[in-house]
């Protein structure tokens, strides 16, 4: 690994395999332009945002990309993915994405990708895992650098795609963990737990689709005059793996809605034990309310019981027995 002693910017980092076998990095504006011109090296530029007037001068007067890739690239608005064919070069889109699982938050993180004959180019306006672990690949040692673009550009996705899986697997151990809570413990909590989780799994679902599509379209040959045919081959593995995470998002989602109907069926259950338990206090009370109305009232000769002594204990006796018969009766039917 040779490095240079001109650097660009920060926020810009370029890797250079001459045809002599030696690995160049952080080149100068006037190198990467010589680099570019060398039809049997690999240049490979990564921009992030931390040297946007830096990285737009590159891809701009060096590369003459289309200015409307170079909009798509600093827009702040997160692109679906997607592969143009520009005729000397392709600019795909694609989505790496990031769990936290303290807040549960996922965060989507677009990488955009210009493939040539002799380079790539890669931009970024948030880290991205993918850049990160293929740099230190190409620093340890320049494999990754001397089968061509396409190999490139394969590294880069196959490591997007792949951070797809603990993403999924970890949504899968939160809905195995939700399924048991909805039955123990019911809770609002819990509702908004599964409500989240099925938000966050339609959102990959909406990032895997797309990608599946552009990987397919790799897969398919339909760019010979950049993708060498002994190329496609890796990007239809990456289209399968991309079929795979999409399969287990499917799974997680299905969990996610089983989970959010048991546990409205749990909250009915509870609701209905409630309206059984009030329902009965309120079947039992009914005839002992009805004894005290009758007792209450003013007709003072009416009832004999008013002069008998042991009257009063015999209407609370009848109030007991009554209240006694009735709950006899509903355990009797297993009523609660």
């Amino acid at each position: 690994m040779v490095p240079n002693s001109a650097t660009a910017a920060s926020g810009l980092r370029t890797y250079y395999y001459d045809p002599e076998g030696s690995l160049h990095v952080d080149l100068s504006l006037d190198e990467i332009r010589a680099a570019r011109d060398e039809p049997h090296g690999l240049l490979w530029a990564d921009v992030s945002a931390d040297g946007r007037e830096e990285g737009e001068r590159v891809l701009r007067d060096i590369f003459d990309f289309h200015p409307l890739t170079i909009d798509d690239c600093y827009n702040t608005l997160i692109d679906p993915p997607k592969v143009d064919d520009y005729g000397r070069y392709l600019f795909v889109i694609v989505h790496d994405v990031h769990y936290d699982e303290r807040t549960h938050v996922l965060t989507t993180r677009e990488l955009n990708v210009y493939i040539g004959t002799n380079y790539v180019v890669s931009v970024h306006r948030a880290p991205v895992h993918a850049v990160d672990d293929v740099c230190r690949r190409a620093e340890a040692h320049s494999l990754v650098l001397q089968s061509g673009a396409a190999f490139l550009a394969h590294a880069l996705i196959d490591v997007v795609v792949d951070d797809f899986h603990p993403v999924v697997e970890q949504f899968d151990d939160e809905v195995a963990e939700l399924e048991e809570r909805v039955l123990d413990d019911p809770r609002r909590e819990t509702l908004e737990a599964v409500l989240r989780l099925k938000r966050n799994a339609q959102r990959l679902k909406r990032s895997i689709l797309p990608q599946r599509d552009v990987m397919n379209r790799f897969s398919r040959n339909e760019y010979p005059h950049l993708v060498q045919p002994h190329a496609i081959m890796y990007f239809r593995d990456i289209y399968d793996h991309t079929v795979r995470v999409e399969e287990m998002i499917d799974s997680v989602r299905d969990l996610g809605e089983s989970a959010l109907s048991t546990y409205l069926s749990s909250v009915n259950n509870r609701i209905n034990e409630v309206m059984k338990a009030l329902a009965v206090v309120a079947v039992v009370f009914l005839p002992l309310t009805l004894i005290a109305s009758i007792y209450g009232t003013n007709f003072h000769r009416t009832f004999p019981e008013y002069d008998w002594a042991p009257g009063f204990a015999g209407m609370i006796a009848s109030m007991l027995v009554t209240m006694a018969a009735l709950f006899g009766y509903f355990r009797w039917r297993k009523w609660f």
